[in-house]
């Protein structure tokens, strides 16, 4: 697993430690695979570090907690493999977004995402965390495939991308994480049909 974001330069205390990125990417991949293995209760800042090759004094100069080393392997697992699509149509991004994301949540880095939604349900500081760092950065990126296709004229002047967004992903999480049922080209085609270009009584009602 390539990784390129570079962390600030530090002061060695470990062998591997003065590496830099080297010792960074050894860390976020550990983690990855620690909490995979084992769980997010039963990974622990000293297991990671054991895995790196690295002491878990170097992990806490770059990382307060583990739940924020976990949100650091998401976003980077995430910018690899979920970068946007652009292929002129709002409706077509959309879908192969949503099949993309499915997948993404079934291989191991996805693991870490499924992990940290499930703490954030008991504990606030992960939920906000989640919420800034990921999840409100990953929307805006959808939030601009809806307003091209505004701009187009391909969707709806009065679609409220967040409900949209909110019933496009609802589905797909349900689907991966509570039923364990695929997540196919015709559901996904059927979502965004449905949501993107609802007809006329499906609209919902109107707003206050």
């Amino acid at each position: 697993m390539l990784r390129t974001v570079t962390p600030p330069t530090r002061a060695a205390s470990h062998p591997t430690a003065g590496r830099g990125p080297r010792a960074r990417a050894a860390i976020l991949e550990a983690a990855d695979d620690v909490l995979v293995e084992k769980g997010f209760t039963a990974t622990t800042i000293e297991g990671i570090a054991a895995r790196a090759g690295v002491a878990k004094q170097t992990i806490y100069r770059w990382w307060s907690s583990k739940a924020d080393l976990l949100l650091d392997c998401l976003i980077d697992d995430a910018g690899q493999d979920l970068p946007p699509f652009d292929t002129g149509s709002s409706t077509e991004d959309l879908s192969r977004e949503l099949l993309r994301f499915a997948e993404f949540l079934e291989q191991p880095a996805g693991r870490v995402l499924r992990a940290l939604i499930g703490e954030a349900q008991h504990d606030p500081t992960i939920a906000q965390q989640l919420r800034t760092r990921y999840l409100e950065p990953r929307r805006e990126l959808d939030r601009e495939i809806l307003q091209h296709g505004i701009a187009r004229g391909e969707l709806a002047t009065d679609l409220n991308a967040d409900d949209a967004l909110d019933a496009l992903y609802g589905p797909v999480i349900y689907r991966v994480i509570v039923t364990d049922r695929p997540v196919h080209d015709r559901f996904v085609a059927y979502l965004v049909e449905s949501v993107l270009h609802p007809r006329p009584a499906d609209r919902g009602p109107p707003r206050r």
